[in-house]
C-alpha cells in the first residue's frame, strides 16, 4: 500500500482530509509521521488557492520523496470583492474568532441578501515518484455570512458560514455533514477519483 503524506499541520484541516479519504487504498501520513522537521514549512506565496496547494505539495512532496496530497482554501465574500479570499487565514492576527469578527464588523449593516459567499478549496496531488506527476482538483460551496457565530463545530470561518444547501452553519454541522457539503469536502471527493485513477 502506497503511502499518501497529507502536507498539512492545521488541526482543524487534519480530521477533515483524513474524513474524506477514507477506505482509500493508501496509509495516510504526517508531516511528522514521515519524518519532516515541526519548523519545516512552504512558504505561501502565490496569489490563487491553486498556486499555494501546487507549493504545498512540491515542497513537502520533495522534501519526503512521497506521493503528497496538499489544499488551500478560503472564503470569498461577493460584496468585499472576493476578501479575504487567498489570506483568509491572516486576514487578522490572533484566533479564529479574531479573523471572523474582523469580517463581520465589515458586514456590519449589509442586508443579508446582499451577504453572498463562497468557500473554495483546491487540492494538489504532487508525485515525485512518478516523474513529478501533478493534479489538481476544485471544490466550491455557497452560502450567506450570518450576523453573529452559530455552533462550535469546525473551525476557521464556519460559525459564519451559513450553507444554503443544508440550512445551518459549518459550526452547526457534524463532521460528516460537513464532510459531505463543503467546499474541502466536494474536492477531496474529486480527489479520490483522481488518487484511484491515476496513482494507486
Amino acid at each position: 500500500m502506497r503511502e499518501l503524506l497529507i502536507a498539512t499541520r492545521n488541526k482543524g484541516k487534519w480530521p477533515e482530509i483524513v474524513a474524506g479519504l477514507a477506505g482509500m487504498p493508501f496509509q495516510i501520513v504526517s508531516p511528522d509521521q514521515a519524518g519532516i522537521p515541526a519548523d519545516f514549512a512552504a512558504e505561501e506565496i502565490a496569489s490563487t488557492f491553486e498556486g499555494n496547494a501546487l507549493i504545498k505539495a512540491f515542497t513537502f512532496g520533495k522534501r519526503s520523496g512521497k506521493l503528497t496530497l496538499a489544499e488551500d482554501a478560503g472564503l470569498e465574500v461577493d460584496t468585499l470583492g472576493g476578501r479575504p479570499g487567498i489570506m483568509s487565514a491572516r486576514y487578522a492576527e490572533g484566533s479564529d474568532e479574531d479573523r471572523y469578527r474582523k469580517l463581520l464588523s465589515e458586514l456590519s449593516g449589509i442586508p443579508y441578501a446582499e451577504r453572498g459567499a463562497q468557500f473554495r478549496a483546491v487540492v494538489a496531488i504532487f508525485d515525485p515518484e512518478r516523474g513529478d506527476k501533478i493534479r489538481t482538483c476544485e471544490g466550491i460551496v455557497q452560502g450567506h455570512i450570518v450576523d453573529e457565530p452559530r455552533g462550535s463545530n469546525g473551525f476557521g470561518y464556519d460559525p459564519i458560514f451559513f450553507s444554503d444547501e443544508l440550512g445551518k452553519t459549518g459550526g452547526e454541522m457534524t463532521l460528516t455533514e460537513k464532510s459531505r457539503v463543503s467546499h474541502r469536502g466536494r474536492a477531496l471527493a474529486k480527489a479520490r477519483e483522481i488518487l484511484l485513477a491515476q496513482f494507486v
